[in-house]
């Protein structure tokens, strides 16, 4: 079986198009989608356009969580655009995402952990920046899921961890945002992935073992850079025009 896994589009339908040409091109059994599709000075709408005319497997992450669950005055400027360009079908397919889907019985799909989407699940924070979490960590949370594999997304960043019983936990990195700033206490810290390009994993199985590999595909990225520019969100115009928050 070959799979495409996807997630943390945010809002970023030009990432997304050049991400769904080069699946095309691959050719792959099957794409999974792992949240946080929308959220971001971008494009929410259009982006919602292209995944509603797709049969990709989706879930929700926490910024669609939050675009439903808080009113406009409390939402983050950045599910605040998303919101404001969203239809009435939009707001209906993302209410009707799981927080979690196991797929054919041995894909298990989850935004952060299996057990909260706003907690990264292969990196930890330490003093403002990132490193990788802890194998004992990681292994805790994969406790109880008997599949082989396991796919995260949340901290933006292509990483695979293969578990001591050999199942293998895979963040695909994301589609449409290589870098943030998040402000939130008690660990605030920055993301940044060191590239433009819209990032996504393929997953392969031989044997009952599955393999990984990354792609980056680049695209018009400087286009999203001015919008979000033009929009008053430096950092994410930094972070789309070359992978860092400068």
């Amino acid at each position: 079986m070959r799979i495409a896994a996807i997630a943390d589009i945010h809002g970023n339908h030009l990432a997304l198009q050049a991400v769904l040409a080069d699946i095309a091109r691959v050719g792959v059994d099957l794409t999974v989608n792992l949240g946080d599709h929308l959220s971001a000075p971008l494009e929410a709408g259009k982006t919602a356009d292209l995944l509603l005319a797709t049969d990709m497997i989706s879930i929700r992450g926490n910024h669609d969580r939050w675009i439903l669950e808080k009113t406009p005055q409390q939402m983050g400027a950045s599910d605040r655009w998303a919101h404001d360009q969203l239809t009435e079908a939009h707001k209906t397919w993302l209410a009707a995402l799981p927080a979690t889907r196991t797929v054919e019985d041995r894909i298990f799909l989850c935004h952060g952990t299996p057990a909260d989407d706003t907690t990264y699940w292969l990196e930890r924070v330490l003093d403002g920046g990132m490193t990788m979490n802890r194998i004992d960590a990681i292994e805790a949370a994969a406790s109880g899921i008997d599949v082989p594999l396991l796919l995260c997304a949340h901290s933006h960043i292509p990483r695979a961890v293969r578990l001591s019983d050999g199942r293998l936990v895979v963040n695909p990195g994301s589609v449409g945002c290589p870098g943030y700033e998040d402000p939130t206490p008690p660990n605030p810290h920055v993301m940044q992935a060191g590239t433009p390009d819209a990032a996504y994993a393929i997953l392969e199985e031989a044997g009952g073992r599955w393999s990984v590999t990354f792609r980056q595909v680049p695209y018009d990225n400087q286009a999203m850079s001015r919008l979000a520019a033009e929009r008053g969100n430096k950092a994410w115009a930094s972070a789309l025009d070359s992978g860092w928050i400068r």
